[in-house]
């Protein structure tokens, strides 16, 4: 299928919700746009794309997904510009990472630019939905399971690929609290952690579960094969100020998830003049540095929150408290710079940011 001359069937609502959103008290994930996109996978090819008004589905009880899994996921957001106009934040990147899960889960992949030109298409339709309100905006879910009818585990033959949007606040509304675990893990070397396939989020639903329990907010997950090295923090990417520099675990291991708000910071940091150190961080060094206080920022970075501060990371019986947010010189800097990115308030020197 040419990207460029996509043939979409679009469908319109005759009954915007629009108008019904509560903009003040609008929980994260709970409110669905006007229409969702679906796209088939059938007879070894893609099928011409359908925007419909957004509905529930129909499957069979065989559905493959359902008993075996396959099942991948993007998130992105697009914002309000200060002209109106409305962006979408690197979705080229979301675009080739899907491809990369696609690959990874023996799934029909789609180009990059296929990807962009769905995602921004159904943002079009539901322009009116990208909030006008500051520090929100419209996520977008792009995903692709498997639809055989057929108890049989192979690589289904059918696939259907989907998209809908929900006008979203804060993620989170506080500072996390984490705790470094070192009995569950979230993904070991050879498995699917690149990946962002379903069954990785709930593979930690149960260790988190624990956690919170303790009176944490998230975990820092470590390496499966010794639990000695940090990899990443709850469902983001895991980013440390020490002395200075800016250490974050290497994304050369094939059990972290390439994060697109994790290499924006990156490379934003290393266009100020800062030093980076992306490479293996271990648990010690962190706990030492958390000891000397040396520890001056920790933060997650991913789609959802941006940029989510740590105030606390516990390690067995231990709790380090790091400093106020308030000060915090780097993290502070970079989430503004990132937030005023997206919405037209500065230049977007690197071409970032794609126009809908």
């Amino acid at each position: 299928m040419n990207t460029k001359t996509i043939n979409f069937q679009v469908e319109k609502t005759a009954d915007s919700k629009v108008n019904a959103v509560d903009w003040d008290n609008l929980p994260f994930g709970k409110v669905f746009s006007d229409h969702m996109l679906e796209m088939d996978y059938v007879d070894g090819k893609w099928q011409d794309p359908v925007i419909r008004p957004f509905q529930d589905l129909k499957m069979h009880p065989a559905t493959s997904v359902i008993h075996y899994g396959q099942s991948i996921f993007e998130g992105l957001k697009a914002y309000r510009k200060e002209d109106g106009s409305v962006s979408i934040f690197r979705p080229d990147m979301n675009g080739k990472r899907f491809a990369e899960s696609c690959e990874r889960m023996c799934m029909p992949e789609l180009s990059p630019e296929m990807f962009v030109e769905l995602v921004a298409k159904l943002v079009e339709i539901d322009e009116a939905w990208v909030p006008k309100k500051e520090g929100y905006s419209l996520y977008i879910r792009p995903f692709l399971f498997a639809m055989d009818n057929y108890i049989g585990i192979k690589p289904s033959d059918t696939y259907k690929f989907m998209i809908f949007t929900c006008p979203v606040g804060a993620y989170y509304a506080q500072p996390l609290n984490v705790k470094i675990e070192e009995k569950y893990t979230r993904a070991a070397e050879g498995g699917v952690g690149r990946a962002k396939t379903a069954g990785n989020y709930a593979a930690s639903l149960y260790p988190a579960m624990l956690g919170q329990q303790e009176g944490y907010h998230q975990l820092v997950w470590t390496d499966a094969k010794e639990h000695k090295y940090i990899e990443e923090s709850g469902t983001m990417n895991i980013m440390f100020v020490i002395d200075d520099v800016l250490i974050t675990p290497s994304e050369d291991s094939d059990t972290i998830l390439r994060g697109i708000t994790k290499r924006s910071v990156v490379e934003v940091a290393q266009q100020w003049g800062m030093k980076v150190e992306e490479r293996k961080v271990t648990v010690e060094e962190i706990i030492t540095a958390c000891r000397e206080g040396r520890v001056q920022e920790a933060f997650g970075a991913g789609t959802a929150a941006t940029i989510a501060p740590i105030k606390m990371i516990g390690f067995r019986d231990e709790k380090f408290e790091l400093p106020a947010v308030e000060t915090r010189e780097f993290s502070n800097k970079v989430h503004k710079y990132l937030d005023n990115l997206k919405v037209g308030k500065i230049a977007d020197e690197n071409n970032w940011v794609f126009n809908v």
